[in-house]
């Protein structure tokens, strides 16, 4: 298991990227949060299996239909235990 920091940027707010992401992310067993950030990017936290974390970040390029996805980054963190995926919202 290990943890990731996942970033995207492009037109990725208010085309329900969060909750699109937040299904990816249970359909594939993965566990972790997603919010919107204040440069209007996305970031994701998530923690599973290698396999499992390259099938979202592959995912994150495409995202929900109406999103337009410039970039993804991300960045290996120390493993972070969460008990389900959630939607971070301020």
């Amino acid at each position: 298991m290990k943890t990731i920091r996942i970033k995207i940027e492009g037109n990725v707010q208010g085309v329900f990227f969060r909750q699109s992401a937040q299904e990816k992310a249970i359909s594939l067993g993965i566990k972790g949060t997603v919010k919107n950030c204040e440069d209007d990017s996305v970031e994701i936290v998530a923690t599973g299996t290698k396999e499992q974390l390259d099938k979202l970040v592959t995912w994150c390029w495409e995202g929900p239909p109406k999103a337009v996805v410039a970039n993804v980054t991300t960045q290996e963190l120390s493993l972070q235990q969460f008990h389900y995926f959630s939607i971070v919202r301020f």
